[in-house]
């Protein structure tokens, strides 16, 4: 039974992957792909619950649906060109074209990889011992503490980059 529920969490959290996936790049609104985005994002965070790494789900949730997200959607809203999100006719003619490209460009990493581990499929590994949260926060805080000042400096440049682009923006018009 414990299977079968597992099984069906991971086709759902795939589905919700996919889904998100498709829906990040067909949409021509960035706001609906953004929405897209998320769901891809908590597919993922999905993933690593059911590969009993909790931990790092809500971290996917924490920094990635929420922060990250939200400085992507201030970032459209502020850069969004006044007279809408229509693109030029002639990208649309190869619409095609451009779809099968796309397609072929993504299945053939995929390809690749599946020849490769089904060929040669590696021996599994015994698992390690779960490293409790406190020693992995000490850890992280310890000599790693730099990595993360350095993700929310980025955050903090990209916003303000954002926010410029806005005012720069606006003063032209």
């Amino acid at each position: 039974m414990e299977q079968l529920a597992a099984t069906v969490a991971y086709g759902l959290y795939l589905a919700l992957i996919v889904a998100g996936g498709l829906a990040a790049v067909r949409c021509r609104n960035l706001v609906r792909a953004l929405i897209g985005l998320i769901m891809t994002l908590f597919g993922v965070a999905g993933m690593y619950f059911l590969m009993a790494a909790p931990f790092l789900a809500l971290m996917q949730i924490l920094i990635y649906v929420g922060a990250v997200s939200v400085l992507i959607f201030f970032a459209i809203m502020l850069t969004r060109a006044p007279g809408g999100e229509a693109g030029n006719e002639s990208s649309r003619r190869h619409t095609g074209r451009r779809e099968l490209l796309a397609v072929a460009s993504g299945l053939l990493p995929a390809v690749i990889l599946a020849t490769i581990v089904v060929g040669q499929a590696p021996q599994a590994l015994p698992l390690k011992a779960e490293v409790p949260l406190a020693r992995l926060g000490q850890f992280l805080t310890g000599p790693y503490v730099l990595a993360f000042e350095l993700i929310s400096v980025v955050l903090v440049v990209a916003m303000a980059g954002a926010v410029l682009l806005g005012f720069e923006r606006r003063k032209g018009q």
